[in-house]
């Protein structure tokens, strides 16, 4: 069904939330190295079926978008396109996240990547007032040593922290590598009090979601296995830390058996500060609408849930503080 109330989303990644018209029609004009003669061929390359057989069978999709994203128009129109579908959806705030230095394949430096990217949301803002959006830079989980690529991202976060960019992440291959060996991307960065959001407890270990606090991490990308260790759990209560869950793209992976067996209605109720999101818009081929639904019609929340967990959104999001309550209060108008 379609939801009326303006709606938030957290977790989103750029190259995951492609349009695919706007993808297909680069890899026509640049000629770009996939097999991929027709529309329907696209789609298959780069959306996961009902199922994947792994998380690692769903990651390998972003491999043949990322070489749509290397320049920098590419990267612009790319962003606009997709903030463009976005607030078409009735959602009036938006934080999206990619890692600058896999867009280097042509040229650009994680600089260009970061300026391509800041450039769409620009012309977006002036064509789409209706919805605001912020940047998050990824550090990247790999089995190869990226770590001077990692602290590069955390220094262009620092430096365009509230010139577009609003946080941190690091994403990947959870428990691919040790969570452990990312600590010092962050500990000077947390010390500083700067933002951060981190991909801990999906397809890894709960201790990893309290790694990711430890570490400075007000939010945690899925985290919902947290659910799982008690200990961690109360951590999750107690510290505040909010969860940006992502139902469909936690079944595709197979991470959760089911959206029955999901544990984030019970993680509400447990008092964890829930939010729903679509994480890969393109690649799951889902929008926010369609989530709501699975939420409503298999996972057991309320409909009032859905508009209290948007609130969560709002209050755990990277925008400044002052802008906060008029985002709370319409909301609240929604409540039944």
């Amino acid at each position: 069904m379609k939801y009326e109330f303006p709606k938030v989303d957290l977790h989103f990644h750029l190259d995951g939330s492609i349009v695919p018209e706007v993808g297909w029609k680069i890899a026509q004009e640049e000629g770009v190295d996939l097999d991929i003669p027709t529309f329907e061929d696209y789609m298959k390359l780069t959306t996961v079926p009902p199922l994947c057989t792994d998380v690692f069978e769903y990651l390998a999709k972003f491999g043949p978008i990322v070489k749509l994203m290397q320049t920098k128009e590419h990267l612009t129109e790319i962003t606009y396109t997709t903030i463009k579908r976005a607030a078409e959806q009735n959602l009036f705030y938006l934080e999206m996240r990619f890692a600058p230095q896999l867009h280097k394949e042509k040229g650009l430096s994680q600089r260009d990547a970061v300026e391509a990217v800041l450039e769409g949301v620009r012309k977006a803002a002036k064509d789409f007032p209706s919805i605001k959006v912020g940047v998050i830079l990824c550090c990247m989980i790999e089995l190869y040593d990226n770590h001077e690529e990692n602290m590069e991202t955390v220094r262009l976060t620092e430096e365009y922290l509230g010139k577009g960019v609003v946080a941190i992440d690091l994403a990947g291959g959870e428990d691919s590598v040790p969570m452990d060996h990312y600590a010092d991307l962050f500990v000077e960065y947390h010390k500083k009090g700067l933002p951060m959001t981190i991909h801990a407890g999906d397809n890894g270990i709960p201790q990893n979601v309290a790694t990711v606090i430890d570490w400075g991490a007000t939010r945690v990308g899925h985290g919902k296995h947290c659910w799982y260790d008690k200990d961690v759990l109360q951590k999750v209560i107690d510290t505040g830390t909010t969860l940006e869950v992502c139902l469909t793209s936690n079944y595709q992976c197979r991470t959760e058996n089911s959206y029955e067996e999901h544990p984030a209605k019970k993680l509400l109720d447990a008092g964890v500060k829930v939010t729903l999101n679509t994480d890969n818009m393109s690649i799951s081929q889902i929008d926010l609408d369609y989530e709501y639904d699975r939420a409503i019609e298999q996972v057991g929340f309320t409909y009032n849930d859905l508009i209290q967990m948007n609130i969560n959104s709002i209050e755990a999001s990277f925008m400044p503080e002052e802008e906060k309550p008029a985002y709370i209060e319409k909301l609240k108008t929604y409540f039944r």
